[in-house]
């Protein structure tokens, strides 16, 4: 039996599917264990590499081998898919994990710190308030939709939904004056734990030193600024702004062939939660300059001239995203020539 070089694992809630590998790429062992014989038979190996699927679970584990010495790879699972033999289980996929880390050119995923994804926690748990409270709220203009009353969508007309459930003369029963009760507190009560969020993430932006100086570029806040900390990897790892932009997803879909370049729609193939601050972010700008009659920008004014101001958010949030990679590359904040401006 030969040493071995590289384990690859497939993760699970119990069973943990191992496969081991040479330098040649030859099989050592497959081995299925559950959670406790894992961690056990990783602590007791010799230092190795291990290459992982990334998964939130994987960052906790990445956390772990490294403590005894382990060298981790962790592949987005799309990478792995192609190295896969025709049937899929766990030791197919163990397997394919292995075969694909060893690939010269393969693209890792950097593992994330328990103070990243305790943010990253923040975010998420901001995400599913959002989605509640939208819930709630559609639900109750569905319900006065019902008695005849209604009202443009958005938070911003809830008083008035609230002014007609506590009007004696909207015509509601009174067991849906109850229950449309119930619903409009429960409303107040969600955009009071948001409120909560969104102070704890301007705390949490203000103790950073890196949040603080991207905050300087127009478009972009607490949240987005925080987003990038969380969820972007060093930006050591991109040799240009350029290969931000695509890890996010902010260029053009590719299908070129024959030497003849095709470009589509965006990909939106990158991490969705800084790309929508971006884009977000990017409007905010748009909105702002058109409201002052004509961007003090002249490369925006240009680009609204041509095109939609969605299309020209998604344009300046690409480069929002390549002036972020400069600014952080080379420890400066906001300048217009380095960022939107430019």
């Amino acid at each position: 039996m030969g040493e071995v070089s590289i384990i690859g694992v497939d993760l699970a809630k119990n069973v943990f599917q191992l496969h081991g590998a040479a330098a040649d790429g030859s099989v050592v062992f497959r081995k299925k264990l559950s959670r406790l014989q894992f961690g056990r038979f990783m602590a007791d190996h010799p230092a190795c590499e291990v290459a992982m699927e990334a998964c939130p679970s994987a960052h906790h584990w990445a956390r772990e081998l490294t403590a005894h010495g382990h060298r981790i790879r962790l592949i987005a699972p799309h990478y792995v898919k192609p190295f896969l033999k025709r049937q899929k289980n766990d030791a197919a996929d163990a397997e394919a994990i292995a075969e694909a880390a060893s690939r010269p050119t393969m693209r890792f995923v950097e593992p994330k710190t328990a103070e990243q994804q305790a943010r990253a926690v923040v975010f998420r748990a901001r995400e599913q308030l959002l989605k509640q409270r939208t819930e709630a709220i559609n639900a109750l203009r569905g319900h006065l939709y019902e008695f005849g009353h209604i009202a443009p969508e958005g938070i911003g007309y809830l008083p008035q939904l609230a002014q007609v459930i506590e009007d004696p003369g909207s015509g509601l029963p009174d067991l849906a004056r109850d229950i449309c009760r119930m619903v409009l507190t429960l409303v107040e009560l969600l955009t009071l734990r948001l409120t909560a969020l969104t102070a704890k993430f301007a705390a949490l932006s203000r103790q950073a030193a890196m949040p603080r100086q991207l905050q300087t570029m127009p478009g972009v806040g607490p949240i987005g600024a925080l987003a990038i900390e969380t969820f972007a990897p060093p930006m050591d790892q991109f040799r240009r702004g350029r290969d931000f932009a695509a890890w996010l997803g902010l260029v053009p879909r590719q299908h070129s062939s024959g030497g003849k370049q095709r470009l589509g729609k965006t990909s939106k193939m990158g991490q969705r939660d800084i790309r929508r601050l971006l884009v977000t972010g990017a409007m905010s700008v748009i909105r702002w300059a058109l409201r002052r009659g004509a961007p003090g920008n002249p490369w925006l004014a240009r680009l609204l001239e041509r095109k939609p101001p969605m299309v020209a958010a998604f344009a300046l949030a690409n480069k929002m995203a390549r002036g972020i990679w400069a600014m952080l590359t080379r420890n400066e904040d906001y300048r217009d020539r380095v960022g939107v401006g430019a």
